[in-house]
């Protein structure tokens, strides 16, 4: 017959750990990693008995570096909470990709972005698919892009930014420009409209120049969209 002690790290039959929902069968790593978690309430020598794992082995687990790839990841989720609360919670993974790499200069996949917010515990942005027809430009203008992707800029009303973003709403969805002044990253005019025009970056550019009322002359650059 077991003793109570015994009983305690058993079920069905099987070594178990309740706090760490971990036994035997586990894979080594989450051995490992439950000893790790239980060492101050017990002693190592019975959890690695329990948890069948060699004393020597998990000395060697406990220290080891973390992997340069765990530590980026770490860097990359602290920019991608950023992100995701300076933009009220509204992005998804593909959005948080392309400032990654717009305004971070961090090279990462959709697929990377969307298994580090799964991790913490993101909710995946509600996105409505709209159906709508593609319009070829009539013209084609194309001009040379001046900043180079060098998004920090020295002193304000020298570079502003624009993009546009559809915003879902009960009715469908509606577009938002929004324009940016790189040097403080605030918003200096946003437009709402009904339909993608040219006439909704025209507005919204009048409203950025009424507020800010440049004297010298400006870098404005957008995503070279068809408005």
């Amino acid at each position: 017959m077991r003793t109570s002690e015994t009983k305690s790290r058993f079920r069905g039959g099987k070594p178990y750990l309740k706090k760490t929902d971990c036994h035997i069968h586990a894979t080594l790593r989450q051995r490992l990693r439950a000893i790790s978690l239980l060492q101050t309430e017990h002693s190592i020598s019975k959890l690695c008995r329990v948890l069948r794992v060699n004393r020597s082995t998990f000395y060697q687990y406990n220290q080891k570096k973390p992997s340069a790839r765990f530590l980026e990841n770490q860097e990359i989720r602290k920019v991608i909470l950023q992100i995701y609360t300076e933009t009220s919670y509204r992005l998804g993974a593909a959005k948080i990709q392309v400032l990654l790499q717009r305004e971070h200069s961090i090279p990462i996949s959709v697929g990377r972005v969307y298994c580090l917010m799964k991790s913490m515990d993101l909710p995946k942005m509600a996105t409505v698919k709209s159906k709508f027809r593609y319009h070829k430009p009539t013209v084609s203008l194309t001009f040379p892009n001046l900043i180079q992707q060098q998004f920090e800029t020295s002193q304000p009303n020298k570079v502003w930014t624009s993009d546009i973003s559809y915003v879902p709403v009960k009715t469908g969805f509606v577009y938002l420009c929004v324009i940016l002044d790189l040097f403080s990253r605030k918003v200096i005019a946003w437009n709402v409209r009904k339909e993608m025009t040219a006439g909704l970056v025209c507005d919204t550019l009048e409203k950025a120049v009424s507020r800010r009322n440049p004297k010298n002359s400006i870098i404005f650059h957008s995503d070279r969209g068809s408005q």
